[in-house]
């Protein structure tokens, strides 16, 4: 395997409110439109300003500003906006921004953390510095849980006795920057009273996964997002995979982007599979065809 671990990051820049800069994985992004008429949507949360037609299909148009809890753009604000296709979570979803800025390339390792004093509240993953700008990364994943709150009800998934014991028999670590992905990656293992270990970057994971092995009690299931501060998921998957002394675990890529190349990319790198979320079925399988490979 190459030692290049490094994938081109893109981000697109745009604005809410004001001069402040907040930022969107490109990989995430269909297309950028600028405001139409769009087609009421009864009975939708606040933020959700009606339906966009986007290649035969009616795709919901949120408005940023209000998902996140600022002012909604005005109608006269609207005809100068733009609208993002994105594609997260095995959705379209179009979101309403004041204004798009640019496309700027980036490492994932530049990107910090947000401050704990935000609180669980922020829609905020990350922070980037772009010649002296603080540009925010935005939770999308959040954001959609609060436009969107029935997607956070646990899906019921049947495992035999003998599937539930042989995942209760691993040593699973779980990570993702994003708290919604965290709680549903939690509830779908704590649904079946299946321990796990989790945490929100790939540097702790990496600690972790060190730690676990010189006890004697390596992990068995590694289960990452791609994009996160620091270490992302591609980075952490090949540095695994490149320390030789350490028992290798299963590695499952898991992550909103619906995107081929990136997919494509987790297996170059060294993952056993790569899974667009939220899925608990597919997640479970994926992590018993893991506990085959352990035994």
């Amino acid at each position: 395997m190459s030692s290049k671990t490094k994938q081109a990051q893109k981000l697109l820049l745009f604005r809410l409110s004001g001069a402040r800069q907040f930022g969107i994985g490109t990989l995430k992004i269909r297309e950028i439109l600028p405001f139409m008429r769009l087609n009421k949507l009864p009975h939708s949360h606040h933020a959700v300003i009606g339906t966009a037609t986007f290649r035969g299909s009616a795709v919901p148009v949120i408005d940023m500003a209000a998902a996140v809890g600022g002012t909604p753009l005005s109608r006269e604000e609207r005809d100068k906006a733009s609208i993002i296709i994105t594609d997260i979570q095995r959705q379209e979803i179009g979101f309403l921004v004041r204004g798009v800025e640019k496309i700027i390339e980036t490492d994932w390792k530049q990107v910090m953390p947000p401050p704990k004093a935000l609180g669980s509240s922020a829609f905020i993953t990350g922070l980037l510095d772009v010649e002296g700008d603080i540009i925010q990364l935005l939770d999308v994943e959040l954001l959609l849980a609060k436009v969107y709150p029935q997607s956070l009800v646990p899906e019921e998934v049947s495992l035999t006795d003998v599937q539930s014991e042989t995942l209760k028999a691993l040593n699973i670590l779980l990570v993702d920057d994003s708290q919604v992905a965290r709680k549903q990656l939690s509830d779908a293992l704590d649904s079946k009273a299946i321990s796990y270990q989790v945490t929100s970057n790939g540097d702790q994971a990496l600690q972790i996964l060190l730690r676990d092995d010189e006890l004697g009690r390596p992990i068995d299931i590694l289960v990452s997002d791609i994009e996160m501060p620091g270490l992302d998921g591609y980075e952490l998957t090949f540095n695994v995979r490149d320390h030789g002394s350490l028992k290798q675990p299963y590695v499952i890529l898991h992550t909103s982007l619906n995107s081929e190349m990136s997919l494509s990319y987790a297996n170059q790198v060294g993952a056993n599979e790569a899974l667009t979320k939220f899925d608990a079925r597919e997640l479970l399988q994926a992590m018993l065809r893991g506990a085959e490979q352990a035994r």
